[in-house]
């Protein structure tokens, strides 16, 4: 008996260091696996961005740091026709293009912003950090929606380029631009009070056209100078029944907004166009059924005071603007009553005439 228990002990303390051994291992071969995944790496914090080139949007330096050409062909379509400006600072957009995720196209993406903090997220796979402070951000996106071009130039590669512009170098206005005899009218209103209609009907008659209805005010200018998208023009489909030349021409595909044709400016009767203008007076669109054309001066300070009111900044980006916009403290401004797009520009042409340089 004696016998059987001592081989009994052997037997159970050979089976207990055999377990601990296998334990050894398989525990050493999970921390191997754990070092190899480790959770940092689904973070994509290390991808690899070996591919830039830099653009220059509104005449600005943006450089595109990227691991995916398809990035940087899609950013030649859509910054191709600036160029260089000769300001010195130069941005950066970080764009990490993954291999996850669905071939569906994502929805639009939601945009919140809290201070100077900006986020754009269309699924877990698509999105963007934006700080708008520091003018730093990552965009991580997948390679099946860099290939969906147009969702991607437009919801992740145009808004971020503009919104880090807009932060740090121009201010966004809702508003045409048109110059005459080199004095600039930027036109404003509610959305359907005729901007860019105008605009054109302008530049139709030998105005420089500068820009239909987003102008973009340069921050450290010490006069309201504005730079505008010269090389197109868009219309509502409605804008056919006043211009000929648009007949024929399809609705642009748009991801947000109302319906809309856009043409380059150089396949339409403008003679003059300017990438950069200074304005001289701010006119305020008010469209009637029937009603002589008739322009009405604003009280001193309604430009800049209307202007505020209209800006798409928030937080403390939004009250950087807000003193930049004093720069519009002296600058004449009026309501313009139409009906017509002859109607206004006369009008229009009469203020060119009256206002100083």
């Amino acid at each position: 008996m004696r016998y059987f228990s001592f081989n009994k002990e052997k037997r159970v303390e050979r089976a207990t260091l055999m377990a601990s051994e296998l334990f050894r291992q398989s525990s050493s071969a999970a921390t191997e696996t754990t070092a190899s995944m480790r959770p940092q790496d689904s973070l994509l914090c290390n991808m690899d961005l070996p591919l830039r080139d830099v653009f220059y949007p509104l005449g600005y330096a943006v450089e595109i740091i990227t691991n995916e050409l398809a990035v940087l062909e899609a950013a030649r379509d859509s910054f191709r026709q600036w160029g260089s400006c000769g300001a010195n600072t130069t941005l950066q957009v970080r764009i990490g293009v993954s291999h996850q995720g669905g071939s569906k196209c994502p929805p639009e993406p939601t945009r919140r912003e809290y201070n100077h903090l900006y986020s754009m997220v269309a699924d877990v796979h698509n999105q963007a950090l934006l700080d708008l402070r520091t003018c730093s951000c990552f965009v991580w996106v997948t390679r099946a929606v860099v290939d969906l071009r147009l969702y991607f130039r437009y919801n992740f590669l145009e808004k971020t380029v503009y919104l880090l512009l807009g932060a740090s170098l121009v201010t966004d206005l809702h508003a045409a631009c048109v110059s005459r005899n080199g004095k600039g009218i930027l036109l404003c209103g509610d959305s359907g009070a005729g901007k860019s209609t105008l605009a054109y009907a302008c530049a139709r008659t030998g105005w420089t056209y500068t820009s239909d209805d987003t102008t973009y005010l340069i921050n450290d200018s010490l006069v309201p100078r504005v730079i505008g998208h010269s090389h197109r023009a868009r219309f509502r489909p409605s804008a056919k029944a006043l211009f000929p030349e648009l007949e024929g021409r399809e609705l642009t595909p748009r991801l947000e907004g109302k319906p809309s044709i856009e043409v380059p400016i150089s396949e339409l009767p403008v003679a003059s166009t300017a990438a950069e203008a200074t304005v001289h007076a701010v006119v305020y669109l008010v469209r009637h059924f029937s009603v002589a054309g008739r322009l009405v001066p604003l009280p001193e300070g309604a430009a800049t005071q209307r202007l505020r009111a209209e800006l798409y900044s928030a937080g403390e980006i939004r009250a950087k603007h807000e003193k930049i916009l004093e720069v519009f403290s002296g600058v004449p401004a009026y309501e313009l009553h139409y009906c017509d797009p002859d109607q206004a520009v006369y009008q229009l042409e009469l203020l060119t005439q009256s206002v100083s340089n």
